[in-house]
């Protein structure tokens, strides 16, 4: 069975700094497109980075030049790095995976919650 496990997730102080990772049992790791996801209490979870299986990050607006995502994929990992947090940063962040040939596999992680408060 595919696991996706996040880690990395807590309570810090806005201005502070995470490091989420990602663990997964993906066979073929290399050939899918991951990205990290959050969900804000009451909103709909929204996508925050996203990294193909080429390796070209893509990012939301609202955390372009605070967050970076990278992979391992050797290691089987992703990884989202975030500064400067925010407040409105605080939410649960989930790993997601999609197969970059056969979209409809896709798998979701059980997600990890920060928190960004003073």
């Amino acid at each position: 069975q595919v696991q996706l496990v996040e880690s990395g997730g807590g309570l810090v102080q806005p201005g502070g700094s995470l490091r989420l990772s990602c663990a997964n049992s993906l066979v073929n790791f290399e050939k899918y497109d991951m990205a990290w996801y959050r969900q804000a209490p009451g909103k709909q979870r929204e996508l925050v980075a996203d990294i193909p299986r080429s390796g070209r990050a893509n990012y939301a607006e609202s955390v372009k030049g605070r967050f970076t995502i990278s992979r391992n994929n050797a290691e089987h990992m992703v990884w989202l790095e975030m500064n400067s947090l925010k407040p409105e940063d605080t939410a649960d962040y989930y790993c997601y995976a999609q197969h970059s040939y056969l979209a409809q596999i896709t798998y979701w992680g059980q997600g990890t919650q920060v928190t960004v408060a003073s």
